[in-house]
């Protein structure tokens, strides 16, 4: 495997809006030998006018040359084409105007026909007499989802151009989005997402907002970056008018291949993937992600030593990207403040790993490591993929799932579910809810990881209303005395009935198709009962959709014991809910390194209430309080 430096939105003269009319073909080709790259993507607007001017050119040379009627100047032009072509691979390709103005990137196999390209812009409806003019306007053009299938079964890639921003798919500052945007950026004949955000260090950057971790996105998509050059070199009027190989992505990869890119943004290897820095202007990739800090995808630590549990921790955080989203833990640094320790013997330490993951950890999963340096210091990057054999344990017996930033036993409920999910049962949203005395409570499985993640819309929680009267409904109640259990005996009573009553459920809320009717991360309380003086929970994840039963405040983790603190301690007062129509905000605070929001819905006469809410999660009518 070898870093490969690639550019992959590349304009030529073709272009109808290239702002370098008269350079010459050869002058492009030198251009992005200069910028030292491996890999470059002809990506004309609607046309691969381009493509074929280029082939004429060899072709006649070539030609030329078979006759014996080569000139000097001649010879020297071909001898330099054959040069620069053996250094880059030249991929054919176009950037398709879409239905309301999405671009979409096509790029094929070096060896296609420009007969074979056109024939496919023609039945994605370029018009034939606009074939040569490299418009970005092309009329009725095709359906965004359809345009990605004729792109693939052509034997093309398909990529999301410029996604985050004008006429990309992410539909940023666009008239409407929900399920359209999930459409657009999950389809599976969709390869990779090109981003202008790549580097950003926000989290709410594209690559961030696509990472698997979001409910209603659950596929994590390849995120690259190109240049989208107009001109050989960047303005030097204006810095955003990039030019050739000034905003290139590097690839992991056996050998530079179309077969070899196909692979790798097919696949979910998210590793083999990174921004090209110079090397005198090296981004340290450590640093990026100890800004971050730990969260749903990476976790850090300063040593993995045997003594003193340092190992089985990172087994841990292993076990539990493997049985949820996949992640990166960074051995030899911590995300204290202050010089990187790094790792004395980083060999040493890698091996060891690999020991004990291959007699700890089952079933077994494959595991990527990689050498990074920061400071001047080695620390050992090690990333797993979420896994396709579920659950996975520790040393036999423990089951271990991350949320957020947090790895944690798992819960019955959860392992219930892993198994579920593996087996591909799907039980197909809430089960019978009985008693939690009974040890059984409102429970939903998936069965896929993509159903998995699937928010149900408004009908998922049906016993998860807080209701203004005070009947309590099976469910916890807002602006009440603070009680938290179905039969409404004060904290510490039991519950009147043997065997505990079954709770009533609550008004089931007509299902909605927004799919952002619920926040996408947090918590919701949706049920409780009181036995022997100890308060039971029903707990929501709003993250994957599953309930998890029995949940009390001395053995809850900690997202979950701030729900439940809030609940028993501090209930909500409706009257100081901050409403914007049905949705409000009922308080936000900084708690270890981010702004956790509670939130509130109206649902009817009832108010159901999410706690620990990251902006993450905040999309659709709950952006309105993202940093209120």
């Amino acid at each position: 495997m070898s870093w490969f430096k690639a550019d992959m939105h590349l304009h030529t003269p073709a272009s109808g809006d290239y702002e370098e009319p008269k350079v010459s073909y050869l002058e492009w080709l030198r251009q992005a030998n200069a910028k030292e790259l491996d890999i470059v993507a002809i990506t004309d607007h609607n046309t691969v006018a381009g493509v074929a001017a280029i082939r004429r050119e060899i072709e006649w040379l070539a030609r030329l040359e078979e006759q014996n009627r080569l000139n000097d100047e001649e010879k020297v032009r071909l001898d330099e084409w054959r040069s620069l072509a053996n250094k880059i691979l030249v991929l054919p390709g176009f950037e398709f105007t879409a239905t309301f103005g999405f671009h979409i990137l096509g790029i094929f196999p070096p060896e296609t026909s420009v007969r074979h390209l056109e024939y496919i812009l023609l039945n994605l409806n370029v018009p034939a007499e606009k074939l040569d003019i490299g418009s970005t306007e092309t009329g009725a053009g095709t359906e965004v989802l359809r345009a990605y299938q004729i792109i693939t079964e052509a034997g093309g890639l398909a990529i999301a151009a410029h996604a985050n921003s004008t006429h990309g798919v992410a539909m940023r500052n666009f008239p409407f989005g929900g399920q359209t945007k999930i459409a657009y950026t999950q389809n599976e004949h969709l390869v990779a997402l090109e981003v202008t955000d790549l580097e950003s260090r926000s989290r709410s950057s594209t690559a961030r907002f696509f990472d698997g971790t979001k409910p209603e996105y659950p596929r994590r998509m390849h995120a690259l970056q190109g240049s989208d050059a107009h001109r050989l070199v960047v303005d030097p009027k204006n810095s955003k008018r990039l030019g050739i190989g000034e905003r290139a992505i590097e690839l992991l990869l056996p050998e530079a291949s179309f077969e070899a890119i196909a692979e790798l943004l097919r696949s979910t290897n998210f590793d083999r993937t990174r921004p090209y820095r110079p090397q005198d202007k090296p981004i340290d990739h450590l640093a990026v992600a100890r800004e971050e800090g730990p969260n749903q995808v990476q976790s850090f630590h300063e040593t993995a030593s045997v003594v003193g549990g340092r190992q089985a921790a990172v087994l841990a955080d292993l076990c539990a990207f493997a049985n949820t989203d996949g992640g990166v833990v960074y051995v030899g640094a911590s995300v204290r403040k202050g010089p990187v320790k790094g790792l004395t013997n980083l060999k040493a330490v890698q091996k060891e790993l690999q020991a004990a993951i291959a007699e700890r950890l089952q079933p077994q999963f494959e595991v990527r490591y990689e050498t990074t340096q920061s400071e001047n210091a080695q620390v050992l990057r090690i990333s797993v993929d979420e896994g396709d054999e579920k659950p996975y344990c520790l040393d036999q017996s423990k089951f271990y799932v991350r949320n957020d930033a947090e790895t944690s036993l798992a819960v019955r409920d959860e392992i219930v579910a892993l198994v579920l999910e593996n087996a591909g049962i799907n039980q197909g949203g809430a089960v019978e809810v009985v008693s939690v005395a009974e040890k059984t409570a409102t429970t939903t499985a998936n069965a896929s990881s993509n159903s998995r993640r699937r928010r149900r819309g408004s009908g998922a929680n049906t016993s998860g209303t807080a209701n203004s009267s005070g009947a309590a409904n099976g469910s916890v109640t807002a602006n009440t005395s603070g009680t938290a259990n179905s039969s409404g005996a004060g904290r510490g009573n039991e519950t009147a009935a043997s065997p505990s009553p079954t709770p009533a459920p609550a008004p089931q809320p007509p299902v909605s198709s927004d799919p952002f009717d619920l926040p996408q991360v947090g918590v919701e309380i949706v049920a409780s009962e009181n036995r022997n003086g100890v308060n039971y929970y029903v707990v929501s994840d709003l993250r994957n959709g599953r309930s998890v039963s029995n949940v009390t405040r001395k053995g809850a983790r900690k997202l979950w014991n701030y729900a439940i603190a809030q609940v028993e301690d501090h209930p909500v007062d409706t009257s100081k809910i901050k409403w914007k129509g049905d949705v409000g905000l009922v308080a936000s605070e900084s708690r270890a390194g981010k702004v956790r929001y509670d939130l509130a819905r109206r649902n009817g006469k009832n108010i159901q209430v999410f706690y620990g809410v990251t902006e993450d999660g905040m999309e659709g009518p709950w952006a309105e309080f993202v940093g209120k």
